[in-house]
């Protein structure tokens, strides 16, 4: 913001909006005594509202929305008697709603806090605001209880309090503003009944108070009367009764009917089917009676058919499901959900006319029988299909194979039988496929190693037999693999080290056997193994130890012997655990692996049953070091004693920096291995999560181009990684140290491997992780000057079906994408700016909140856009070319490709962009170009 005096007496108009504007609002802006419409929203604000503002006499409309403000909304704002707008959303303004209990001289007309930090009651002077239309206070911390007399505001036509701990009850007054046409009042905790008086709001448009849980009693009829009506939204509370079953048509305009999770009772009225242009039908998790009505067909507008877990039924002495016939008039359907029901039913041959535009369709746990239908295969717009816990019977349809858009397939616990159709590889989206509990026979078709998508694969409980396809066990993007309680033989081969992500796996009660192969010790994800009651024979192999992330093990009921490793109970005849370096350490998950080893006793082999739990419990004044085997050289457990050792208790002189997270420590393990600690600050809570998300990621990645993550440590006590110490330092100190210079072809070998990082977490992996916070500060150089990106705390690991996501955590301001910072949608084209903006600051050693690039109003971008090309090497940095060094042609080509390069990364739309593949490719070029000029 311009921080001189303000002399504009004519100023009627100052819009600034959506310009990464930083700084305060100075108080000079009292002197713009004119000013009628002040728009600074969208931009990096902070600071307090001055109160100067109040001298803005003619002000009508105050636009500070989606800023970073703190402190309280001053006083003066209510005593501009021309403000009709003051919208404040989406800062961190607390204190009170009004801070003048006293008069107040107001016309306003829309008052917009929403997301900020506000606490206190609605004030009783806000009657004062009599001509207030819009009240928007959602998502702060107001408490109390919504005012009685609150139809004081007879004006009101929009009333937002939501996501605030406001309790009590409904006044029955606020059926007494006429005006009223949006009330929101979802996830606070208001009880009590709903007064019926609501039911004269006749020109209401949308009612929610969803996610209060303690409404009770009936839902008045008289609101079902109001014909005006969009939107019903009571879902999660604690309403009983009947849905009012008023007749005639009185909700022509309803679209939306939210009732979910009550214990609302009794049928579902018919007369619902006039509604013609309801789209959202919710009235899952309730006690419904009744037949699922079979004229559901008339509502030609629905989208979202919920009905699961009620008790409801199928047409008595009808065998086939009717409300399906009539539901394929639905051509807009794209949920069905009517599982968790008594259907008592088969599926109709009609099954095939439903939508294709039905993405979800769940009849799970509905108690049906007969077979599958082959016409299923046509519903081609399918992602999930949810046929679990019925008693179907035959085979599986190979018209399954059609529904190419399939990401979750869920046929278990039925009574289903025959092979596995071949055609069930041609999914190629499939993330989970879940066939356990049947009685499938015959061989698992090989070609289901060609699913690459797939993540969870359920088959136990079968007749499967012969070997398992060699494809099967290289699955390497395979989380979790059942095959449990089948007639499977043969060797395990040592390629089911090929299961990188592998988290479960069981193969328990089949006829495996041979050696229990050690690469299984390369599993470094795994939580959960069962290999019991089989064959398996010889010794646990040594590699066992590093399994860093074993929580449950069972090798009972097997051959196996000859372990002098094992340790633990002595009366299961095993040495002793050693517990060494006693001290303070804190609790921890107890991990118990249950080894039994039957062996009977002959001639030449013995029998011996015994168990082994080896428990690592930390407790509150009492400590063990992690035990580990003593032959296996491993540093994937460490102690917060270890911790403390390594760093000579956190002396300050093992200290590498301080950041918003926490403090990152230089240290030497044991081992005599050189790492870096980074401890992060308990006191926030927002870090603590971010330690979490950081070890989701760091678990399913490994690249040379990535930061090593050893260990981690966490409890009570401590969250902390140690990482592998880069002795260069961050390419931030490169870029902004006096002592440290980097030539152009160090900053195009940088900035490479940075993308070649980048490119590896968005498309070579089973799912797109988004880094969301790339800077220079997170890239690290090791002693080769090969950059490593680290630091995933606020990463985004992306559903499979997904390219976006939200997000409320932002990055680093100057280098999040536009769509991150005003909307927070995540996607990979985000990491691509990012990059882009950070490629920029290589070239011209200017972060992008340089207060001279700001001072000029420009971003990052338009900067170097506006030099782009002519003057070009006006803006690079000089120390890119050593002074006994010229600027060459060759030299100028590569800086003038590089910019170009990230100009492309930094468009403004994200579509616009182009991929980190692409990135890679004429970087390697222009490295190439650059090296043989």
């Amino acid at each position: 913001m311009w921080k001189g005096p303000w002399y504009v007496p004519e100023l009627r108009v100052l819009n600034l909006r959506n310009n990464s504007l930083t700084g305060i609002i100075p108080p000079y802006v009292g002197n713009a005594t004119k000013l009628m419409n002040f728009n600074l929203s969208f931009n990096m604000i902070n600071g307090n509202i001055p109160m100067e503002i109040g001298n803005l006499s003619q002000l009508a409309i105050l636009s500070l929305g989606d800023n970073q403000l703190t402190g309280s909304i001053p006083a003066a704002l209510f005593n501009i008697s021309s403000l009709l707008v003051a919208s404040l959303a989406m800062n961190s303004l607390s204190g009170p709603l009004l801070l003048d209990e006293g008069n107040i001289v107001s016309n306003l007309e829309n008052l917009d806090t929403y997301h900020n930090q506000i606490s206190g009651h609605i004030p009783s002077n806000i009657c004062q605001l009599s001509r207030l239309k819009i009240l928007s206070i959602s998502f702060n911390k107001i408490t109390g209880e919504i005012p009685r007399n609150i139809d004081c505001l007879a004006k009101l036509e929009e009333f937002y309090i939501g996501h605030n701990p406001i309790d009590g009850t409904i006044p029955t007054s606020l059926g007494n503003i006429s005006t009223l046409q949006y009330i929101y009042c979802r996830n606070n905790s208001i009880g009590g009944q709903i007064p019926h008086e609501l039911g004269k709001l006749s020109n209401l448009r949308q009612l929610g108070f969803a996610e209060n849980y303690n409404l009770i009693g009936q839902i008045p009829k008289d609101i079902f009367n109001i014909s005006s009506l969009e939107i019903i939204n009571f879902s999660f509370n604690n309403l009983s009764g009947r849905i009012p079953t008023t007749s005639g048509l009185h909700l022509p305009n309803l679209k939306e009917l939210y009732l979910l999770d009550n214990q609302l009772e009794g049928e579902i009225p018919l007369y619902i089917t006039n509604a013609s242009k309801l789209e959202l039908l919710e009235l899952d998790m309730n006690i419904l009676t009744g037949t699922i009505p079979t004229n559901l067909g008339n509502l030609r507008e629905l989208r979202y058919l919920l009905l699961n877990h009620n008790q409801l039924t199928n047409e008595p002495r009808e065998h086939e499901l009717l409300f399906l016939n009539s539901l394929a008039n639905c051509r807009m359907l794209r949920r069905l959900e009517v599982g968790s029901n008594p259907l008592n039913g088969v599926f109709p041959n009609s099954i095939g006319n439903l939508s294709s535009t039905i993405e979800v369709f769940h009849i799970g746990d509905a108690h049906i029988s007969g077979f599958i239908p082959t016409s299923t295969g046509n519903l081609s717009g399918l992602t999930t299909l949810v046929f679990q816990r019925n008693n179907l019977m035959g085979n599986i349809p190979p018209e399954i194979g059609k529904l190419k858009q399939l990401q979750g397939l869920f046929l278990y616990n039925n009574k289903l039988q025959g092979h596995i159709p071949e055609l069930v590889c041609q999914l190629s989206k499939l993330v989970l496929l879940t066939l356990d509990d049947n009685e499938l026979s015959g061989l698992i078709p090989e070609c289901l190693g060609n699913l690459s998508m797939l993540q969870h694969l359920y088959l136990g409980s079968n007749k499967f037999s012969s070997k398992f396809h060699m494809s099967l066990w290289k699955m390497s993007g395979l989380l979790s693999l059942d095959v449990s309680q089948n007639s499977m033989e043969g060797e395990v081969p040592p390629d089911i080290g090929e299961l990188k992500a592998i988290v479960d796996l069981d193969l328990s009660a089949n006829h495996f056997s041979g050696m229990i192969p050690s690469r299984l010790g390369e599993l470094q994800n795994l939580k959960s193994l069962d290999l019991s009651n089989n064959s398996f024979s010889g010794s646990i192999p040594l590699s066992f130890a590093n399994l860093i992330s074993l929580e449950d093990l069972d090798l009972s009921l097997n051959a196996l012997s000859g372990n002098k490793g094992l340790c633990g109970m002595n009366i299961f005849e095993v040495p002793a655990c050693a517990i060494t370096n006693p001290g303070h350490q804190s609790k921890s998950k107890k991990l118990v692996l249950k080894i039994v080893i039957p062996v009977v006793t002959s001639s030449f082999l013995i029998f011996l049953f015994a168990s082994i739990w080896i428990m690592k419990q930390h407790k509150k004044g009492k400590s063990k070091d992690v035990e580990r085997v003593s032959e296996v050289k491993t540093h994937q457990l460490v102690s917060y004693h270890e911790i403390q050792r390594a760093t000579n208790y956190f002396d300050g002189s093992n200290l590498i920096g301080v950041g918003g997270s926490g403090s990152v420590y230089k240290g030497t393990l044991s081992s005599g291995i050189v790492v870096a600690i980074k401890v992060l600050d308990l006191q926030n809570e927002e870090v603590c999560k971010r330690f979490d998300t950081e070890c989701e990621v760091m678990r399913n990645v490994r690249h040379r181009n990535l930061v090593p993550v050893i260990t981690t440590c966490s409890s009570e006590y401590i969250r902390a990684f140690v990482l592998l110490y880069m002795p260069n330092g961050s390419l931030d100190n490169w870029l902004y140290k006096e002592d440290c210079h980097l030539n152009v072809l160090q900053r195009v070998a940088i900035m490479l491997d940075v993308a070649v990082a980048i490119e590896y977490l968005h498309h070579s992996h089973h799912t797109h992780i988004v880094h969301c916070d790339l800077k220079p500060a997170n890239v690290l150089l090791d002693e080769e000057m090969v950059a490593h990106v680290g630091d995933f705390g606020i990463s985004k690991i992306l559903a499979v079906s997904k390219s976006m996501a939200h997000t409320e955590t932002l990055g680093t301001l100057g280098y999040i994408a536009p769509e991150y910072g005003s909307e927070g949608i995540v996607s990979t084209r985000g990491d691509v700016y990012s990059y882009g903006i950070m490629l920029m600051e290589v070239l011209s050693k200017r972060r992008p909140t340089d207060e001279e690039i700001f001072n000029e109003n420009l971003g990052m971008r338009e900067w170097i856009r506006r030099a782009f090309p002519r003057t070009m090497m006006e803006v690079v940095d000089a120390n890119l070319f050593p002074e006994e060094e010229q600027i060459t042609s060759k030299s100028e080509i590569c800086i003038i490709s590089m910019i170009e390069l990230a100009l492309d990364c930094t468009k403004e739309t994200p579509e616009s962009r182009i991929t980190m593949k692409d990135v890679v490719k004429r970087l390697n070029k222009i490295k190439n170009t650059f090296l043989e000029m």
